[in-house]
């Protein structure tokens, strides 16, 4: 065959590049066959994460949660003052020279019938959870479940039911410890709620509005969470609500790590933020209360606060940690042991005090007439103090630091604050319960409510406590009045106040 010839110059070297071009690929290709080959190899699907399955964990727990109601003998109340009399009623409305039609003006008035005292009655007092940490019958809950209750209830989820007598409570860590009489109970698994972390899956199993043996899961959205309360919280986003109180806070393992405690609500109903006892914490003042019936907590004798950043730098202290004093007791452990107002506690007894609040938490754990050693930040060198820790009174076992006011709990629906009646207040006015106004807004202000006005009932429901108030309040139907018992100075009466939408 003849070689194609081609006369024109530029038409000759279009087709060398051409050709060249054409050899230069068909070198390349097994090089790039190569690469995509490789390429193909690496390229990988990324693996998927699939939700977890917690119905095997589930079926292993569900039979250790109890439900658990419990009953209070509460006064019962007339209509008003003046009892049954029209015309008094009218009166309490309307003032004292209200006269009745028929009565002329000036006329005096009949002697109103002595009152009869107060009768009492046995109320539903609220409902909680709780479960078995022990095959015969032991239970932990929490101690707002079950304090000031007359009768308490437990029902396992095969529906039987028993009466549990109560073998200890403590108030600071609000943790209680029940027993019924039963035998071959299914105990939950204690964990270890230091090996948690942030993000992790968690379930609660309690009786949210009553409803036993409700599930629920989220993820543990913070470690340590400092509420100014005596014990570091788990923080979760697992959906509490007013009756898990007292249930246990479960891991993937199927084991308990904490007790469902608090939410933080506006309303009273879940809004994504509750609070869990670490079950280590817990168990350590259970195991009291089952050996004693009482827990006993260690002291020095220090009035502590926190160790600012500004301070810290203003006193050489690496890092704004610890715990600064503010003042020592007198001939108290703290004195004895050299301790002087301004020292900054940095560890006890080999733990070190991260947060200021840490503090009272590490010594009461610290078994009275323990020898520890202290180390302390004064004048911008660390020196090392031994103590003798001395013990809390029982009646003092509350106040680790100057006892702060409780917040008073919004309750959307009636635009009303308030806090729980302190018992000498409740003593000194004759009641049971109730709540004290700390604030008043909206549909409350507009009734006439104000500050120091104490609320009695909510419709026909004694009310007994901040908490269960606001239990109350959130299951109003909206849209409608709210009958409140309301009692000012001396005077007592109904009010209506709307429940907003």
């Amino acid at each position: 065959m003849k070689a194609l010839m081609v006369s024109n110059p530029g038409l000759r070297r279009f087709l060398a590049a051409a050709t060249a071009g054409l050899l230069m690929s068909a070198a390349l290709a097994p090089v790039s066959q190569a690469q995509t080959a490789a390429a193909a190899a690496t390229d990988t699907p990324t693996p998927t994460v699939a939700l977890p399955d917690f119905t095997s964990i589930i079926e292993k727990a569900d039979p250790a949660v109890v439900n658990i109601r419990t009953t209070a003998t509460v006064p019962i109340r007339g209509v008003g003052p003046g009892g049954n009399d029209p015309a008094e009623l009218f009166r309490w409305f309307f003032g004292p020279d209200f006269q009745p039609p028929g009565q002329a003006p000036g006329q005096r008035q009949r002697p109103q019938p002595q009152q009869p005292q107060p009768e009492e009655r046995t109320v539903p007092r609220g409902v909680g959870s709780g479960f078995f940490i022990s095959d015969d019958g032991y239970i932990m809950t929490n101690n707002h479940v079950v304090s000031d209750a007359t009768d308490i209830f437990v029902t396992l989820t095969d529906g039987r039911e028993f009466k549990a007598k109560v073998i200890g409570t403590d108030e600071r860590t609000d943790v209680a410890l029940i027993k019924i009489e039963a035998k071959d109970m299914t105990p939950l698994v204690i964990g270890d709620p230091k090996k948690l972390k942030k993000g992790q899956w968690v379930l609660a199993i309690g009786s949210p509005f009553g409803l036993d043996s409700t599930v629920t899961s989220g993820i543990v959205s913070a470690i340590g969470r400092d509420t100014g309360e005596y014990l570091p919280f788990i923080q979760t986003d697992v959906a509490v609500n007013p009756g898990n109180s007292g249930g246990p806070l479960i891991n993937l393992a199927g084991e308990v790590v904490g007790i469902n405690s608090q939410i933080i609500s506006r309303s009273g109903g879940f809004m994504g933020i509750s609070l869990a006892i670490p079950i280590d914490e817990a168990m350590r003042v259970v195991d009291q209360l089952r050996a004693t019936g009482k827990v006993t907590r260690g002291r020095v004798g220090v009035q502590i606060g926190e160790v600012g950043k500004d301070v810290a730098e203003a006193i050489g202290l690496p890092k704004a940690e610890g715990a600064l004093v503010s003042s020592v007791e007198v001939d108290g452990p703290a004195e004895q042991a050299g301790v002087q107002p301004g020292d900054v506690i940095l560890s006890f007894n080999k733990e070190p005090i991260k947060r200021w609040s840490d503090l009272p938490r590490i010594v009461g754990e610290t078994k009275p007439g323990t020898r520890a050693d202290m180390d302390v930040w004064r004048k911008g060198k660390k020196m090392t103090l031994s103590v003798k820790v001395g013990e809390i009174p029982a009646e003092k076992a509350a106040a680790g630091k100057k006892a702060a006011t409780p917040a008073p709990e919004i309750t959307n629906a009636l635009g009303l604050g308030v806090v729980d009646v302190p018992a000498d207040v409740q003593k000194k006015l004759r009641i049971k319960g109730g709540v004290q106004v700390k604030v008043a807004e909206g549909a409350a202000a507009k009734a006439g409510l104000q500050e120091g006005d104490i609320v009695l009932a909510l419709n026909d429901t004694d009310v007994t406590g901040a908490k269960q108030f606001a239990e109350l309040v959130g299951k109003l139907d909206k849209g409608r009045a709210a009958g409140l018992l309301v009692r000012r100075g001396e005077q007592t009466q109904w009010v209506a106040v709307p429940a907003s939408k």
